[in-house]
């Protein structure tokens, strides 16, 4: 008998979770490996990949660096186009999508944990400044 292979694990990264590494010094992917016990996916939607490239345009000398340091890790990342509707937000497209597809959500962003945590989506957070921490269940 032949058991089905698991799909590994989809997680849904926003733009500030590319911040730890540089701010933090925290390599994010072997920690998510830590963390979730489990083959896993990250995932950049495209709207994700926009906002990264609005910061990197930004005024701000170290916004624009850890910016592209962040689009460099994206690469590690499964790209998902998405459709970014009218009068939607970077965060609304993550809270639809990840809801569509009940997958858990990688953010430091305090609001977008508690949109995501009403909606019951596991929320992957920095704790302490030197690990990642879950709330939910995946």
């Amino acid at each position: 008998m032949v058991l089905p292979k698991h799909e590994p694990l989809k997680v849904i990264l926003d733009a500030n979770f590319f911040f730890v590494p540089s701010q933090f010094n925290l390599d994010i992917f072997e920690e998510l490996a830590n963390l979730l016990n489990q083959r896993f996916k990250p995932i950049l939607l495209s709207s994700t990949q926009e906002e990264l490239h609005g910061l990197a345009e930004s005024s701000s000398p170290q916004t624009h660096k850890q910016a592209l340091l962040a689009l460099k890790l994206a690469e590690k990342c499964s790209f998902v186009p998405v459709e970014k509707y009218s009068g939607e937000t970077y965060d609304d497209v993550i809270v639809r999508v990840s809801s569509d597809w009940k997958v858990p959500v990688g953010t430091n962003d305090r609001e977008l944990r508690k949109r995501l945590r009403q909606k019951r989506i596991a929320v992957i957070f920095l704790r302490q400044k030197h690990r990642l921490a879950i709330d939910g269940t995946v």
